[in-house]
């Protein structure tokens, strides 16, 4: 194993998952990026951190990009003597946008760039399993790392994370709508029940397959395929101004959801609507409640690209 001498720079995008019905399994990147550089050094660890939420993350071992880079080195075959890494934070905290899935992704995809023949040594199809391990499930992770829109999956008898990448339609256009509040998966997910009807898994699965049509090919069928009765509002009690946003803008047919686990909210319109998400966000929620900023759907995952090296 050999480490190369210059640092590598990662971007690994925002990512949003589940888009109504496809709970757990869909995802889609996000042209909203952090900035990771990791070099390998002669000792110790340098954490340097700057933007989003870098008062409340630790500058050792425990930060969750450092752990994740450790766990590929540990795979590609050992640890570098010495490590600094440099982050810059531009993905919102906690607010159901992928924040960690980039940490995950981007130190995995970073520790891989610091290896000759790193990608031969831990493809894709092993970070993707590394990262989900663990994030703990794979439908943020899949997008962050693969770009476009996802479809991941676990396979029931060997607990291995699989992802499917496909191209998103033009008319793809998100609107996001991010929260001055935060929120936490693990809490948003102790709402949701043990069952559900019968008859409500089975909308679900019907409106989640429309779903893979219309952000992939159909952009006119988003409002009906967004339409979900499996987790959203069992979560209302949780983030009821995000909810509250989402039926407003429902409500007006463009399509929304809460992205992730919330409290963001993930609209779909033309860029000329954009003006009216704010408006109804403005209306519903108040003045400086949620910020809302049109992106794309990133094409490209997280890619480490070398660097031209600095003193070590």
């Amino acid at each position: 194993m050999t480490f190369v001498s210059s640092p590598v720079v990662v971007r690994p995008p925002a990512t949003t998952a589940n888009i109504g019905p496809g709970y757990d399994a869909l995802g889609a990147a996000l042209s909203w990026h952090d900035e990771i550089e990791l070099a390998v050094v002669g000792s110790g660890l340098t954490v340097e951190l700057a933007g989003e939420g870098v008062e409340d993350l630790p500058r050792d071992e425990q930060h969750l990009l450092v752990r994740a880079a450790r766990a590929a080195f540990d795979r590609l075959g050992g640890q570098p003597p010495g490590l600094r890494l440099r982050c810059v934070n531009r993905i919102p905290q906690a607010r159901g946008m992928g924040s960690s899935s980039a940490a995950v992704v981007g130190g995995i995809v970073a520790a891989r760039g610091l290896v000759e023949n790193g990608t031969e040594l831990l493809d894709d199809a092993a970070a993707l399993a590394l990262a989900a391990e663990i994030e703990g499930h794979p439908d943020n992770v899949a997008p962050c790392l693969l770009g476009g829109v996802t479809i991941a999956w676990t396979d029931e008898e060997t607990g291995r994370a699989h992802a499917t990448r496909m191209e998103p339609a033009a008319g793809v256009r998100p609107v996001i709508c991010v929260p001055t509040t935060r929120g936490y998966t693990a809490a948003s997910r102790g709402l949701l029940p043990a069952e559900v009807p019968h008859a409500a898994a089975a909308a679900n699965a019907g409106r989640a397959a429309l779903l893979v049509r219309a952000l992939t090919a159909a952009p006119e069928l988003l409002l009906p395929a967004t339409r979900d009765w499996l987790h959203q509002d069992y979560r209302r009690p949780s983030m009821p101004v995000s909810l509250e946003l989402v039926d407003a803008l429902r409500a007006e047919g463009i399509p929304a959801v809460v992205s992730g686990a919330g409290p963001t909210v993930l609209a779909f319109a033309p860029t000329p609507s954009t003006n009216d998400v704010e408006a109804i966000a403005m209306k519903t929620a108040g003045p400086g409640t949620f910020a809302v900023t049109a992106v794309d759907v990133s094409t490209a995952g997280a890619v480490a690209i070398r660097g031209q090296g600095r003193d070590q």
